[in-house]
Parts: C-alpha cells; sequence; structure tokens
C-alpha cells in the first residue's frame, strides 16, 4: 500500500500497544481447555454449553481484570496522544478486551482518548466491524485511517478494513510484521507521521 499524503484519523490497540499487558494467554488456555492454535475468544463462542461458556468467560474476564490492576502506560503514550490532539486528529481505541479492564486501563493510565469499542461492542479483531464503523462515524475513508497495534490480529483486522496497518514491535522482530504497512519498535516513531 502507498501510504496517503495526510494520516486523518488514529485507531489504537489497547494491550501492548498503550498500556503493557502482562496477560498469560497458556494459562487462560489450560483453565478453559482452548487447544493451541485456536482463537480463545472464537473458542468460547463455540461452546455448546451455556454454564461452561459462561464459565470460561468469567475466567478470562477475571485475568483481565488483575491484569487491568496492573497495568502501566507504553513508553512515549502520553507524548503521542498530545501530539494527536494538538493535531486535532480524532483518535479512537479498539480492543478484544472486556469493557470493563478496558475502562479500568484508560483510566488508571490516564490514556485521553474517549471513543472505545471492546468485543462487547463489534466481532473481536481480525474482523473489521469495530474500525469501519469508526471510519463510518467519523467519515473518514479507511484508506486515511492508521491502525496501530502489536499482534497479528490488529494488522489482520486493519488489512481487512482497508486501513492503513501500523505495527508496533518493541524492538522484538514478528514473523507476519511484513503484513504490516508500517512497522515501528516504539510510538514516539509514529510522531513524524503526525502533521
Amino acid at each position: 500500500m502507498t501510504l496517503p499524503m495526510q494520516i486523518k484519523g488514529i485507531i489504537f490497540d489497547l494491550d501492548g500497544t498503550l498500556v503493557e499487558s502482562s496477560l498469560d494467554f497458556e494459562l487462560i488456555r489450560q483453565q478453559i481447555g482452548c487447544p493451541e492454535g485456536i482463537d480463545l475468544l472464537k473458542y468460547v463462542d463455540e461452546l455448546g454449553c451455556q454454564t461452561s461458556q459462561a464459565r470460561a468467560n468469567d475466567i478470562i474476564i477475571e485475568h483481565e481484570y488483575q491484569d487491568a490492576i496492573t497495568a502501566k502506560p507504553i513508553k512515549g503514550m502520553a507524548e503521542l496522544i498530545n501530539a494527536i490532539d494538538t493535531a486535532k486528529l480524532p483518535t479512537a481505541i479498539v480492543t478484544r478486551n472486556s469493557l470493563a479492564a478496558s475502562t479500568m486501563k484508560i483510566k488508571q493510565n490516564a490514556i485521553a482518548i474517549e471513543q472505545v469499542l471492546t468485543r462487547e461492542d463489534y466481532p473481536a479483531k481480525p474482523a473489521p466491524d469495530a474500525l469501519l464503523a469508526i471510519a463510518n462515524q467519523w467519515q473518514i475513508a479507511p484508506e486515511f485511517i492508521m491502525y496501530v497495534g502489536d499482534y497479528l490480529y490488529d494488522i489482520q483486522a486493519a488489512n481487512n478494513a482497508g486501513m492503513i496497518a501500523c505495527l508496533i514491535t518493541h524492538g522484538v522482530d514478528k514473523r507476519y510484521q511484513e503484513l504490516a504497512d508500517i512497522v515501528i519498535e516504539e510510538l514516539n516513531q509514529l510522531l513524524p507521521f503526525i502533521q
């Protein structure tokens, strides 16, 4: 994708992008019986028994809540959000997290982004639904919006929505990073894109 001359809006993932996350996905998988290689949320959605589904959801939410209590801002987060605010660009957060955990992380880390969509609002990433809903609300064509995330699902969601896919690696190469339009190691590398 050739990047547009101007980015008109930025959407962020939350965990691993704006705040640190120490969720132990292996432990969660063990506790709910989700096999390796299957998406956790998809596995829970497809459980046939409502009791098992509720129990699995409770386990995930408890892990997310515990993670939210200790979540710290990722280096450069406040500076970047201030720069975006100064540039008067619209911002939003789209996360696979629960609303309760997301709200706590945003409040605790003083993240000045009001619009937050979670898995309770739209199908979880890599589905593009939440990203496209925001583009529609902003009345901005998807190709002028950047989605910033730290995982494969983030890149796939941006690609599925026709947005600029930006991967933050925190200095660790990812096997799927060639799927992203922009690869950065830390958030301050996004500052040049904000005019």
